[in-house]
């Protein structure tokens, strides 16, 4: 293994860590705010990214193992070292809280341990939101984007951040694709930023709350979220950009190139907007006597279905007083996520359309031994080691989740804020589906122990198992 490397690309990671620190010590400096935590920390991040920059490589190739430790240790670094200014700045004394909600942020899940976030200073609520943009593509992403990395090789690192079944490449060269993805999510930021201005929101809550879309995090500046704007417009807005965040961002590529046919034709996109459609119905019939009327329903539906497919998790009304069978829908949502390649979480939308066909082709094998069927998509076949690779996330992914329900019930919490809790942090998606863990509610109550468990559930989801299994496996470090 090119341990050299890796030191030296932690050494970047940690180098554009101090230098995003800086933001929120602007945001400070302008509301004329202590600012000491972030200098000290941006400082810390600095000192250690230098000196781990100096380490000189005999080679600077990076293949799939390097790739897998480097995402698993820059993420886990980021969130120790994230921590630091709420701790040093006072706004969440405890460090275990701070790294949740660290971990919470960079991860885009959303889940707070705060209960009155009003109260937090206003270069703490930037770094607070900046984390869900930061997270949302992938810091790896911006430095394969900003830094020469080693050709092809550098392809292992953006495979094992960016979520999703497969990760190719737009053009053929890895970094001019992590610039245009950069490009596209840094485009799409602004403009929702625009459209949130025209809503009567300030430039600062405007931009935090498009750096929460974006990430599809959840974080707000209010303890109501987007409800305490009481906006029927900056709803639709945030709810329109949810859904947009949660597609696929090689389609908005070929949409800026023309290829708006093979755009259109994303069988994953007709199933995505099928599914949002299909759920806004069911909801708002299933609510409507208790919001008075169905445009009113319909209002709610909406934003709260793109609130949870894209696994944003922004809330506007308590949905754990909803009818059952609507709570159920919720929870199906929990499950499903975003379009593979988006900024979205959760089991991914492609890997369940696979894993739904290759149950298709199972059958019909059964009834016709001698035929000879394949799972295709966008009219191409699938290979069988993609097919291979769904199946074994959606196992580990339901072990998992059942092992940190089993662990989150070790705090004498009844069935569902166990399970809703686990789920709605390895899908990061913030809100569970009770009243305590619920849109609410926050995660405040759990033992450090549990937040800690809970952390690490959400950077599994964030990362999808795969570099955290490979950093903690003994093989690993042997030669």
């Amino acid at each position: 293994m090119n341990t050299r490397m890796i030191c030296r690309v932690l050494g970047w990671i940690l180098l554009i860590l101090a230098g995003l620190l800086l933001l929120p010590l602007l945001v400070g400096l302008i509301y004329r705010e202590p600012v000491l935590h972030f200098l000290i920390t941006a400082a810390l991040a600095a000192a250690a990214g230098f000196l781990l920059t100096r380490i000189r490589p005999r080679t600077t190739a990076i293949y799939a193992r390097e790739g897998f430790v480097i995402v698993g240790l820059g993420w886990i670094l980021m969130s120790l070292l994230g921590a630091l200014p709420f701790v040093l700045g006072g706004s969440i004394p405890h460090y275990i809280d701070a790294l949740f909600e660290t971990a919470s942020g960079l991860s885009t899940t959303g889940a707070t341990i705060l209960t009155d976030v009003e109260a937090l200073p206003r270069a703490d609520m930037f770094w607070r939101l900046f984390t869900h943009w930061i997270g949302g593509m992938g810091v790896l992403v911006f430095l394969m984007a900003v830094l020469p990395m080693s050709g092809d090789h550098s392809m292992h690192i953006m495979r094992a951040e960016v979520p999703g079944p497969t990760v190719g490449k737009l053009v053929p060269r890895a970094k001019k694709t992590a610039t245009i993805l950069y490009l596209i999510y840094i485009g799409l930021t602004l403009l929702e930023t625009v459209f949130l201005l025209c809503g009567g929101m300030s430039f600062y809550e405007a931009l935090l709350h498009a750096f929460s879309t974006a990430g599809t995090g959840g974080f707000s500046t209010n303890g109501a979220s987007i409800g305490g704007f009481d906006s029927l417009y900056i709803e639709m807005v945030v709810a329109v950009f949810m859904c947009l965040f949660g597609v696929n961002f090689n389609l908005y590529y070929l949409l800026l190139i023309r290829r708006w046919r093979d755009a259109l034709k994303n069988e994953e996109l007709h199933w995505y907007l099928g599914i949002i459609a299909a759920s806004v119905l069911l909801l708002a019939l299933g609510i409507q006597k208790l919001f008075g009327g169905f445009a009113v329903a319909l209002r709610h539906a909406f934003f709260n279905t793109a609130a949870i497919i894209s696994t944003t998790g922004f809330g506007t009304v308590d949905f754990t007083a909803w009818p059952e069978y609507c709570k159920w829908i919720l929870v199906l949502l929990m499950f499903c996520g975003g379009c593979a390649g988006s900024t979205g979480g959760g089991l991914k939308l492609s890997r369940l359309m696979i894993l739904g066909k290759s149950m298709g082709v199972s059958l019909k094998q059964m009834a016709r031994p001698r035929s000879v069927t394949r799972v295709q998509m966008d009219g191409r076949r699938v290979e069988d080691g993609t097919v291979r690779a769904a199946s074994l996330f959606f196992a580990f992914y339901m072990a998992l989740l059942l092992l940190f329900s089993l662990l989150v019930s070790l705090d004498g919490c009844d069935l569902a804020t166990s399970f809703t809790a686990a789920l709605s942090c390895l899908s990061n998606i913030g809100p569970g589906m009770t009243r305590v863990i619920g849109p609410a509610g926050n995660f405040a109550f759990f033992s450090g122990r549990t937040k800690l468990l809970l952390s690490l559930a959400m950077l599994l989801g964030r990362l999808e198992f795969y570099p955290i299994f490979v950093l903690l496996s003994p093989r690993t470090w042997k030669k």
